[in-house]
């Protein structure tokens, strides 16, 4: 999705909840959640044009991603459209008072239709490595998992995420043997041109930061994405 510009109509298709504390968009695979420096485009300044054009804000716009996902990652990411929201959904993240759902297509299948996986993982040379409780950076990394079907010689995994280490979607499945399609850095034996992978943010439930009410967002499987095509 390199060739994307900050057309704010653009954007429309891919808004999946809007109001006035809130913006939550389905992320393209290959597109950057936020600036990483390199001057690359991102989703962060393309859902700012898009509050600037259609909501007629003149100048500066204040908006902030809540949580990233990575750049080969598909999916729901979430934005503060206010420092009051911002700050209230940092907090609940912190609390884990939020429950985010991914779909994932592995290669193989896991030996249990479902399960708890407990790993330590270190962050290192942009990859999260297995270690062990003790380690030097060792952070306890926790997920279930739920079989949903399979798709000749992968399977469709929906994945509740309970802690939010760097790669751990990523890093703990492949730790099992069933590496995400298309991620060559963690094992897969099959790769995408484009550098996508099977990881989709599907759900996100959180309790709005004003209204106090529960927020579901669900988001479609990216219809131009080779992995998610193969489950038709």
């Amino acid at each position: 999705m390199s060739d994307l510009t900050y057309d704010s109509k653009a954007l429309d298709a891919f808004v999946l909840y809007a109001d006035n504390h809130l913006l939550a968009v389905n992320k393209p695979a290959g597109l950057l959640s936020q600036d990483s420096g390199t001057g690359l485009r991102n989703l962060e300044d393309w859902a700012r044009e898009w509050v600037r054009v259609d909501k007629g804000k003149p100048g500066a716009v204040f908006l902030n991603a809540v949580h990233r996902i990575d750049k080969a990652v598909s999916g729901i990411v979430l934005f503060a459209r206010t420092s009051k929201a911002l700050s209230r959904l940092n907090e609940d993240i912190r609390k884990r008072n939020c429950k985010k759902i991914y779909h994932v297509l592995v290669e193989g299948a896991p030996k249990k239709p479902s399960d708890q996986l407990v790993h330590w993982l270190s962050h290192e040379n942009h990859r999260a490595e297995v270690c062990r409780e003790g380690d030097q950076g060792a952070q306890r990394a926790v997920l279930s998992y739920l079989t949903l079907k399979r798709a000749g010689n992968q399977t469709l995994l929906q994945v509740d995420l309970e802690t939010g280490r760097y790669h751990q979607i990523r890093a703990q499945l492949a730790a099992i043997g069933c590496p995400i399609a298309g991620d060559g850095k963690y094992g897969a034996k099959q790769t995408s041109k484009d550098g996508s992978i099977a990881l989709h943010h599907r759900r996100l439930e959180v309790v709005h930061p004003t209204l106090k009410e529960p927020v579901i967002i669900e988001a479609p499987y990216p219809a131009e994405s080779p992995w998610w095509q193969l489950l038709d």
